[in-house]
């Protein structure tokens, strides 16, 4: 088996966070791997012909700089981990920068929090964790933090 250093974790800030951020510490920490927290600000593409208010790229930025002060705070509340936690806030779509994010870190494992979506919502809007599943460079773990 490989040595598992580094794992990065997708966080959404969701009522979830604090479930998917706990058990991929632990699972981390247990491996002796260093932890990267990751968010991604959606960057609404595909809808800008929707929504032309110029307030529009002022709304992405606040978004950006209100993930960034919540990224500070989860990393500090993961400091004492042994193999060290940082975070990084990007603009894009979910799936695709969290494929890339692994890519560029050379991760050696993803952790990712499903959101349990069924029926009509999943096919309309299909799954990020599903998407990162087939595309991710690294294993993935998929934790259902509702169940």
């Amino acid at each position: 088996m490989a040595d598992i250093k580094k794992v990065v974790v997708p966080v959404d800030f969701s009522s979830a966070t604090d479930k998917v951020a706990g058990y991929a510490t632990s699972v981390a920490d247990k491996l002796g791997a260093h932890v990267i927290f990751f968010h991604v600000v959606n960057d609404f593409q595909g809808y800008d012909m929707l929504l032309v208010h110029p307030s529009f790229g002022q709304m992405v930025k606040e978004l950006q700089e209100k993930s960034e002060a919540r990224m500070a705070a989860l990393v500090e509340d993961y400091k004492h981990l042994e193999n060290g936690v940082s975070g990084k806030v990007v603009i894009g779509d979910a799936a695709e920068e969290i494929v890339k994010f692994a890519e560029e870190e050379k991760a050696d494992m993803i952790i990712i929090g499903t959101h349990g979506v069924k029926g009509l919502e999943r096919i309309l809007m299909g799954s990020t964790a599903e998407k990162v599943v087939k595309k991710a460079p690294c294993p993935v773990l998929t934790f259902n933090p509702f169940k």
